[in-house]
Parts: structure tokens; C-alpha cells; sequence
């Protein structure tokens, strides 16, 4: 047991500890989750357990990766703005540096034999991975019949291209109408991440009762100051992009539209993936379908949050359209403006809302237009899995013969992940692996 509190943790040494964090953090939102509690909570004690859980549950209610929005918290908490916008940035870099790299890397050699051989193991991955997270939230979130009537219509609005925006307000007010009429029970975690439940050992540097530092103080006019600086962030550069390129160039379309998204992911990175797919396939063509899949399946392998498949989208779309007349240049460039659109909103909500967040220590009652989002995000989720699995068990189309050995792949892969409980990377591997394999004997 711990007794004495742990010293005042110095910018420099949370510098260190973020760019650590964003270059191990693997698993998804919730192992990333488990691993902050691990390391701030119960290993270092800087963050008590109640302050944490506190700032979960806030991360919890917002649009966006609640995992990166956690981490910029815990940094502001400690450190104010400047440790806010560096947990932040340092939790997101290292994983846009790498699917800007791997993006580079397969617009070069994707094509290759070996390269088809490793992404056709991976397709399959990238199903069972979508199933495994329909199970998962669903088992968490579907626990009543209205519920289940959210999911489903909410499924046949994607089939029927109903605007994903008009789902997500049509489930929020469902369950607010639903909440009025009835008592609700609490859910597990409104976005399909458990919370963790260890409690620390001895105090922490910033604990329960531990003075409230200066800048976590609420005050009206901060709140209004910050809150116009960010917005003002925003229309200063999609206003310079619309101004220097014009309206309907790639890049102005990629900040408008990845605004939008990000305040729409409620529910992570798989419930935004609908929305993105269909926009940047259907709607814009900066990818095809079998490149989203391939995005997603890079994205998987990677550190940091799993909504960085965006950067992945942003490359190919200003590689392909060589809107710097340098196709290399155009990707990161295109990367680089998707990924700050993407993260941008995220960083206000902490920012900005921190200070009433710590000052009030009691969320709003929101539990019924969250389920009845969460519920129909798993609609659209489903879709979303029927997408990926027509792109990998159908490549050649319906009038095609199925791709047995994919079906088996997925199938094998989805067991795996939701019965035997094996890792992703694990998963992944092996299908990288039977790819390769299977290349080999052709």
C-alpha cells in the first residue's frame, strides 16, 4: 500500500508520459481506457479513481473518440490548456504519422501480389471485427424491446439512404420521449466501453479533495472566450481553404464534411464509419469501398484512436486527385486537414467544458437519448458489417461465385474475438498470416 501522495508531476514528465501513451496505445477506445487507469490511476497516482470516472462518464456524453478526449482531459486537469492541447495532440500523432505512412505505402504497393495477399487476410478480420462490436454493444446496450425497434429502423434508414444526422436526432428523441415516460436502466457505458472499477492505492497527486487548481475553476466568461476562440479556429481555416482554393475543392469539402462527422460519432469510431463510407465513397469518390476496408484493416494495427482511418480516407483522396500537383505532397497535405477537422471539436468540448464539468461533479440525466442513440448506431453498424462482408465474401459481385475461403476466414475470426476472446492483433495476425499462406500455394 501506497500512504504518501506522489509529487507534483512536471510538464516535461507528462510530455513524455503522453507521447509513451500515443505510441503504445492499442485495443480501441476501451483498452486505451484501461490503460490511462492503469497508469495514471493506479501505477503513478497522479488522478484519483473518482476524478477519473468523473471525467469518463463527461467524455462519454460528447461526440468523438472518447479515449483521445480522455486523455486531453487528464492533461488539462494536470496542466491546464497548454497539457490539454499536448496530451491531446501527442495521443493522436504518433498514429496519423503511421497511416500517413501506410497509406503512402500501399498506394505504392498495394497492387503488389504479396500486398493483395496480406490485404485479403485482412479483409475478412475487418468483418469479424465489426460483428464482434455489433455483439458487444449490442449485448450492452439492447436491453429493452423499444430498444431493439430503435436498432431495426434504424437499419432500414441506411438501406433506405436516410441521412445519417436524421437517424442519430430521430433515435435522441425517441429515447428522451421514452425517458420521460418511463425509468430507464443505467447502461453499462453509453458508447460500449466498460468502466474500470480498480481502485487506487493511497492518495493521488490530484485527489478527491485536493485544491481546485486555478484554471479548473468554472467562470462564464472563460467558458464564452474559449468556446468563441475554438469556433473561431474553425472558420479561420475552412474560411482560408474556401478563400484559397474555392468551395468545391477537395480539401474545403473534407473540412466541412469532417466537422460534420465529428460531431456526429456518437458511439466511436465503428458508428461513424457508416456515415464516412458512404460520403467519401458514394458522395465524394476520394475511395472505393474495397479501400475503406483496407483503411479500416491498417487502422486496426495501429496505435492511438481507431477513428484515424479518417487520415487513411484524407491521403488517398488528395493522392488520387493530386490536388497539389504532387500526389505524395496532396495525400499528407489532405491527411493533415482531415485529421485537424476530425480532432478540432474534441479539443473544444474539453477545453471549453472542463472547467463547469469539474465544477458541477454531476453529469445532466441524459441515459435515454444515449441508449436510444447507441441503439440505433447499432443498426447502422450492422449495415456496415453487410457492406464489408458483400466487399470481401462477393469481390466480383453477386453474379459471381462467393469467395468460399473468406466466408470460413471471417467466420474462424469472429469466433475467435467474441467466444475465445483473443486479442485483435492476435486475429489479425493470423489472418495476415493465412493471406500470405494461401498466396504462397497459388
Amino acid at each position: 500500500m501506497h500512504h504518501d501522495t506522489p509529487a507534483p508531476v512536471s510538464f516535461r514528465e507528462a510530455l513524455k508520459f503522453w507521447f509513451r501513451l500515443g505510441c503504445i496505445s492499442f485495443g480501441g477506445p476501451a483498452g486505451q481506457i484501461a490503460l490511462m487507469h492503469t497508469e495514471l490511476v493506479e501505477r503513478r497516482r497522479w488522478i484519483s479513481e473518482k476524478r477519473y470516472l468523473h471525467a469518463l462518464q463527461y467524455c462519454m456524453l460528447l461526440p468523438g473518440p472518447e479515449a483521445q478526449q480522455l486523455a486531453t482531459y487528464m492533461g488539462w486537469l494536470m496542466h491546464g490548456t497548454r497539457g490539454g492541447i499536448a496530451a491531446g495532440a501527442l495521443f493522436v500523432l504518433p498514429s496519423l504519422l503511421l497511416m500517413i505512412l501506410l497509406a503512402w505505402a500501399y498506394s505504392a504497393w498495394g497492387q503488389h501480389p504479396w500486398g493483395q495477399a496480406i490485404l485479403w487476410g485482412l479483409k475478412p478480420a475487418v468483418t469479424a471485427l465489426v460483428i464482434q462490436a455489433v455483439h458487444r454493444i449490442g449485448m450492452r446496450t439492447l436491453k429493452a424491446r423499444w430498444l431493439w425497434w430503435v436498432a431495426g429502423l434504424s437499419l432500414l434508414g441506411m438501406i433506405w439512404n436516410v441521412p445519417f444526422p436524421l437517424i442519430v436526432a430521430a433515435a435522441a428523441f425517441t429515447g428522451w420521449q421514452m425517458q420521460k415516460q418511463h425509468a430507464l436502466p443505467a447502461a453499462g457505458a453509453s458508447h460500449g466501453v466498460s468502466q474500470p472499477n480498480t481502485a487506487s492505492e493511497g492518495p493521488a497527486w490530484l485527489d478527491d479533495h485536493s485544491p481546485a487548481p486555478a484554471h479548473t475553476l468554472y467562470s462564464h466568461d472563460r467558458l464564452i472566450k474559449k468556446s468563441a476562440f475554438g469556433v473561431g479556429l474553425w472558420v479561420l481555416t475552412l474560411g482560408a481553404l474556401a478563400l484559397l482554393l474555392g468551395g468545391h475543392h477537395t480539401l474545403t469539402r473534407m473540412g466541412g464534411f469532417f466537422t460534420q462527422a465529428a460531431l456526429l460519432t456518437f458511439g466511436g469510431a465503428y458508428a461513424v464509419l457508416p456515415f464516412v463510407t458512404h460520403a467519401a465513397v458514394t458522395q465524394y469518390g476520394w475511395v472505393t469501398a474495397a479501400q475503406m476496408m483496407d483503411g479500416l484493416a491498417l487502422g486496426e494495427t495501429t496505435p492511438g484512436p481507431l477513428i484515424m482511418v479518417v487520415a487513411f480516407v484524407g491521403f488517398l483522396g488528395g493522392h488520387s486527385q493530386a490536388i497539389t500537383g504532387s500526389p505524395l505532397l496532396g495525400g499528407i497535405i489532405a491527411a493533415c486537414v482531415v485529421t485537424w477537422f476530425t480532432f478540432l471539436p474534441s479539443f473544444l468540448f474539453i477545453l471549453a467544458g472542463g472547467p463547469f464539468v469539474e465544477s458541477t461533479r454531476q453529469m445532466p440525466s441524459l441515459q435515454g437519448p444515449l441508449q436510444a442513440i447507441t441503439a440505433a448506431v447499432i443498426g447502422v453498424m450492422v449495415q456496415l458489417a453487410g457492406v464489408f462482408a458483400r466487399q470481401t465474401w462477393l469481390p466480383g459481385g453477386w453474379h459471381m461465385l462467393p469467395d468460399f475461403w473468406a466466408f470460413v476466414i471471417t467466420g474462424v475470426a469472429a469466433w475467435l474475438l467474441i467466444k475465445q476472446q483473443r486479442t485483435v492483433v492476435q486475429v489479425m495476425g493470423l489472418c495476415v498470416v493465412v493471406g500470405l499462406a494461401v498466396q504462397a500455394l497459388h
